[in-house]
């Protein structure tokens, strides 16, 4: 059976109400949402309270799921704005640019590479304030562009583009400090 009839069938059982399916659901998606999360949200304690409300969501939402896109892109849809809401909720807050600031382009400079364990560069994501830490991830770790992240967000393209370039420039700030406090 190839992969999307093995998924359709899982779906349509979960729809049913089979509880062996929405665990083989859970079991396939569980892991890679949770850390969309953590992403988002830093606290494991409020991300494992995420991902289990998003999944009460997912099966209470799944007779609207209509195959047009993968579920998994349409799970990671309700955790993202899951994940949002709870953000919004701790006041969230987004510095809204001025409109001398439109222009604000992003820098394309890479910054100095180093050698950093996945544990160094997830410490200094959690270092960013949650405005910056959000819009980065939706931008470049699930892939969002700057105009789904100002729906998503209720916020101007230019903000989203502002948000993402000061993160990068704070995410290096911190990333170098550590790099020099090391040696």
């Amino acid at each position: 059976m190839d992969y999307g009839s093995t998924h359709r069938e899982i779906i349509e059982r979960c729809k049913r109400g089979d509880r062996q399916a929405q665990f083989e659901l859970y079991r396939l998606y569980s892991k890679a949402m949770y850390n969309v999360c953590i992403r988002m949200v830093k606290s494991d304690l409020d991300a494992e309270d995420l991902l289990q409300n998003s999944f009460v969501d997912v099966f209470t939402k799944l007779d609207t799921f209509r195959y047009q896109s993968s579920i998994g892109a349409w799970i990671k849809r309700i955790v993202i704005n899951n994940c949002i809401n709870f953000l919004k909720k701790r006041r969230l807050y987004m510095e809204e640019l001025q409109d001398h600031h439109v222009g604000v382009a992003e820098e394309e400079d890479d910054g100095p590479s180093f050698g950093l364990s996945v544990q160094e560069v997830q410490f200094a994501l959690d270092q960013l304030p949650d405005g910056y830490r959000v819009v980065f991830s939706l931008y470049l770790l699930e892939g969002y562009d700057h105009k789904e992240i100002s729906d998503i967000l209720n916020i101007s393209e230019a903000t989203s583009k502002s948000q993402y370039s000061r993160a990068k420039r704070k995410l290096k700030e911190i990333l170098l400090s550590k790099s020099l406090n090391s040696n």
